[in-house]
């Protein structure tokens, strides 16, 4: 067994096209030429969560379908999932978050720490920024 091997064991993340250290669960999508970093977490589970083509998705972004928060406070009978779209050709910068229901437009930018939940349907070529999220629509446009 190499170490590559003794490594994935060791931490019990399934093998994934992109890196040993990105964890893929469920079933995603993902388009063709598309980048996802290191420590990066990709949930799929129980909900539709499609990556476009050439996106480049920094280290350490959390994308994630399910939604715990109202089941653990005894507010729910289990745990909410909500698709995620995000479009081709989108930057997520690193140590963003991306939840459920959000959908992310072609040639968008999500600036590194920005956290989307909920965050309904972002226009093509907008910039999103921020904790809440600042949505530029337009920005790159040509």
């Amino acid at each position: 067994m190499n170490f590559k091997e003794l490594v994935l064991q060791a931490i019990e993340i399934p093998e994934n096209d992109f890196h040993p250290l990105v964890h893929i669960l469920g079933e995603p999508e993902v388009g063709e030429g598309t980048y996802i970093g290191l420590f990066s977490e990709i949930n799929a589970n129980g909900a539709t969560l499609r990556i476009g083509k050439n996106c480049d998705i920094a280290s350490f972004v959390a994308i994630n379908c399910a939604d715990s928060h109202m089941m653990t406070i005894g507010l729910a009978e289990s745990i909410s999932r909500r698709d995620i779209i995000i479009g081709d050709n989108v930057f997520v910068g690193s140590h963003s978050f991306i939840g459920g229901y959000t959908e992310i437009g072609d040639n968008s930018v999500v600036g590194a720490g920005t956290i989307l939940i909920n965050a309904g349907k972002i226009p093509p070529y907008s910039l999103i920024v921020g904790n809440p999220p600042v949505i530029k629509e337009g920005y790159y446009k040509k």
